[in-house]
């Protein structure tokens, strides 16, 4: 039985081929990129710029999806908010098949993270932020996911339990831990009201790029809908003061384009432990793709494990914490 992963297929041949499909002569320089969830490759072009290869993972998203995220980034570069659309071939197409492989090509984006100690560089932030969420709100998703306490925890929980990820010795407590997490968190959400609208979904300053004062967003593979705080919680860093400060400038900016509903701050430590238990569960779901085991060798760990559900039990404590108040 063949139990090769399907990116083991992607070569370096195989992208500098696929990228030629599409109608450009590659200079056959290329650079593999920091990613897990997909493949990206810088790729050297003949009397040009080199360009971004993004292979998506064999059966994650539709086409329908994938086009879906497309579509949005491509109306938020058209309203001059700064991101990085696909780039279309001269039939309009921006979704590509080579050899059983999905890809988009990107033009490249320099830049680095934003400052997030500078008050400055987050008001700016929270305007972007703002721009992007008075688009999301204009219709919701029809093709991506919603964000949900079942998706992202109570399936990631059950994915871990049900292959035996968690050791004997720390099942039981794991398993009653997440049980009462996550009633906990159904009620925070179910009495805290908003309006789903589309995300970018994975804000982290690592999706930001920020070059010439402006940030620039980037990875919009996540995009969802769900409530605006999703888009900024992932921001703030340090005690509670410093937390309070960040996410009262964020506010500021973000309400010079959209309207904030402070209810949502009900949400942070909520988001924050369903990210937690999401990202346990995607390291597992990818464990078959050799790229994990190589990059991620602390994971799966008896270690890991201890130190997983000791976040969660500070989870369960942070929650009943006071939230944030704007400032």
């Amino acid at each position: 039985m063949d139990h090769q992963h399907p990116y083991e297929q992607l070569t370096p041949d195989t992208v500098i081929d696929a990228v030629e499909s599409v109608g450009y002569l590659s200079d056959a320089r290329i650079l593999t990129l920091n990613s897990y969830e997909n493949r990206v490759y810088q790729v050297g072009i003949e009397d040009g710029d080199p360009l971004i290869a993004k292979f998506y993972r064999p059966g994650r998203w539709s086409d329908a999806q994938i086009l879906e995220e497309h579509r949005f980034v491509k109306d938020l570069y058209e309203r001059e908010i700064p991101s990085v659309p696909a780039l279309c071939d001269p039939q309009g197409n921006n979704l590509f098949d080579y050899n059983g492989f999905r890809f988009s090509l990107y033009r490249r984006q320099g830049g680095h993270a934003p400052e997030l100690d500078n008050l400055d560089h987050l008001l700016v932030l929270g305007r972007f932020l703002g721009r992007i969420h008075a688009a999301g709100r204009i219709e919701p998703f029809a093709e991506r996911m919603t964000l949900t306490v079942g998706h992202f925890g109570e399936q990631s929980v059950r994915f871990l339990l049900d292959n035996d990820f968690i050791p004997a010795a720390l099942t039981e407590s794991y398993a009653s831990l997440c049980e009462l997490l996550l009633q906990r968190i159904q009620a925070i959400f179910d009495a805290t009201p908003y309006t789903p609208l589309r995300l970018h979904g994975d804000c982290h300053p690592g999706n930001v790029l920020w070059r010439d004062d402006t940030p620039h967003f980037v990875d919009f593979d996540d995009c969802l809908n769900g409530p605006a705080i999703q888009d900024l919680w992932m921001l703030l860093s340090g005690d509670r003061q410093n937390q309070l400060a960040q996410i009262s400038e964020i506010i500021d900016g973000y309400n010079e384009f959209c309207d904030f509903h402070p209810v949502e701050l009900n949400l942070v430590e909520s988001l924050r432990t369903l990210r937690l238990m999401h990202y346990a569960a995607w390291l597992a779901r990818r464990w078959h793709d050799p790229a994990f085991p190589h990059n991620f060798p602390w994971f799966n760990t008896e270690r890991y494990w201890g130190e997983h559900i000791l976040s969660l039990r500070e989870q369960l404590a942070a929650l009943d914490e006071p939230i944030l108040v704007l400032q």
